[in-house]
């Protein structure tokens, strides 16, 4: 993401929340239309995979609160997409670069600019850019987030599990140290003097910064370049990791591991691993928030005359619901603590519904002893509400 797109783009309105959504609604509203647009709920839908990127980008800066302060206060500086001009410059334009903001240079040193090494911290805090000064040549990079999706059964995410990824990213070379040349020399690339950055002009009377397009941003140039990565110090590499899912987690949920993506450059931090979970359906139970759901087959003598009837539970012993005289079919009946596991360690409720089972076949005795239950009960008519009902509206 470039500065420019970082200062005009809305992550508010692309999550549909309000500025002053708190984590909890921002949560949510990315869940919503993660599921949404899905790439796996959305096959071949081109539109929806650039929609789930939107959003994913958005949650990325607002779902962090370190990277929403940053954000906030660099729109606040900002505005949208320009620069506010001060108390002497009414009704005119600021003619200054963006780049000097980042440095602490002359001007940010206590000169008229007055703008200090803050704004510096704002964006090198969420796109890992140094400043424009010298002493930032060397300055570490921290490594790219990996996404990764991984397919679990039902028990497994409600039990949690532990799982085997095997995962592709950019890590230093090995064959140069990371350096990009062979000899482990490279030189400081003259184009951007470093910085990895250079400044364009984009209106308004002020500059944005783009990766310097000579070192690809690393502020390095190899002379010598290395066989192996051709001179940008990266190289592909596969690890397996052993990666704890927790227990309850829900289909589409993205789950975040710090420091467990692409590692960094010249000793700067690795990156984080975004896991999106899959779960595949299970024969018996289904799920509902934090309750699980299950289907009980009931006779009609149980549901009309009461009984107890067993019910299984998932990954544990059967539990016994007793049913009242006269449960209708459809009812919902719960069994506490039998649910998914909540992020407190508490466990939600078993719903379980009562269905009425209609026998197909029935032998000479049973046939006879309902017909003479019809017979006993023709003077009742279950329809008459229904009827009643119908005609007074």
């Amino acid at each position: 993401m470039s500065t420019k797109d970082f200062i005009e783009k809305d992550f508010y309105k692309v999550l549909g929340v309000p500025k002053d959504a708190t984590e909890a609604e921002i949560k949510k509203a990315y869940r919503k239309l993660a599921r949404e647009n899905h790439p796996d709920a959305n096959k071949g839908n081109a539109k929806a995979e650039e929609r789930f990127k939107e959003i994913s980008e958005a949650n990325d800066v607002l779902g962090d609160p370190k990277k929403r302060k940053e954000y906030d206060e660099a729109r606040a500086l900002f505005g949208n997409g320009g620069f506010r001009p001060g108390p002497g410059g009414a009704g005119g334009s600021f003619n200054f670069d963006l780049g000097d903001l980042f440095g602490g240079g002359a001007q940010g040193q206590g000169g008229s600019g007055g703008f200090g090494g803050g704004i510096g911290d704002v964006f090198g805090g969420l796109f890992n850019r140094g400043g424009t000064g010298a002493g930032t040549r060397t300055q570490p990079r921290r490594g790219q987030d990996i996404d990764t999706e991984v397919t679990l059964s039902f028990t497994e995410a409600i039990e949690g599990a532990t799982v085997p990824l095997r995962m592709s990213s950019q890590s230093p070379c090995k064959a140069c140290a990371g350096t990009g040349d062979k000899n482990g020399t490279p030189r400081v690339c003259p184009t951007c003097v470093g910085t990895g950055q250079v400044a364009r002009g984009s209106g308004g009377g002020f500059s944005l910064t783009d990766p310097c397009p000579d070192c690809k941003g690393r502020g390095l140039i190899a002379e010598h370049p290395c066989l192996e990565c051709k001179g940008s110090g990266r190289a592909k590499s596969s690890r397996t990791m052993q990666v704890r899912i927790p227990a309850g987690v829900s289909d589409g949920q993205r789950i975040r591991l710090r420091g467990k993506g692409a590692p960094g450059e010249r000793g700067g931090p690795a990156g984080d691993l975004y896991v999106t979970v899959h779960v595949d359906a299970h024969p018996v139970f289904g799920r509902k928030d934090d309750n699980l759901t299950v289907t009980v087959p009931v006779t009609f003598t149980e549901a009309a005359l009461g009984g107890e009837v067993r019910v299984p539970t998932l990954g544990g012993p059967p539990v016994t619901l007793k049913l009242p005289p006269g449960t209708p079919n459809g009812r919902t009946m719960r069994a506490r603590g039998k649910g998914a596991v909540r992020k407190d360690g508490t466990r939600g409720d078993l719903l379980v519904t009562v269905e009425v089972s209609v026998p197909k076949d029935l032998t000479g005795k049973a046939r006879d002893a309902l017909e003479a239950y019809r017979e006993a009960t023709a003077d009742e008519d279950p329809r008459a509400e229904l009827f009643q009902a119908a005609k007074g509206a």
